[in-house]
């Protein structure tokens, strides 16, 4: 896992924690969507990550052919 999308992770856990420890609904609701977010933001990390190491193998492998 990349570092970006390894942040974005520890940030959803937080924003989770700090969700459950909130007493006020509101302020529960904002960090829950935060968590949500931040856990969005890491799968696209993440997709992004994979995404460019294959088109990199694939670059490769054209490099070799030639």
């Amino acid at each position: 896992m990349n570092t970006t999308a390894m942040f974005y992770r520890d940030r959803a856990r937080q924003a989770e924690a700090d969700a459950d420890s909130a007493t006020l609904d509101n302020v529960r609701d904002r960090w829950s969507r935060a968590a949500k977010a931040w856990d969005e933001m890491a799968t696209r990390a993440e997709k992004t990550a994979e995404r460019r190491s294959v088109n990199e193998e694939a670059k490769a492998m054209l490099g070799e052919e030639d």
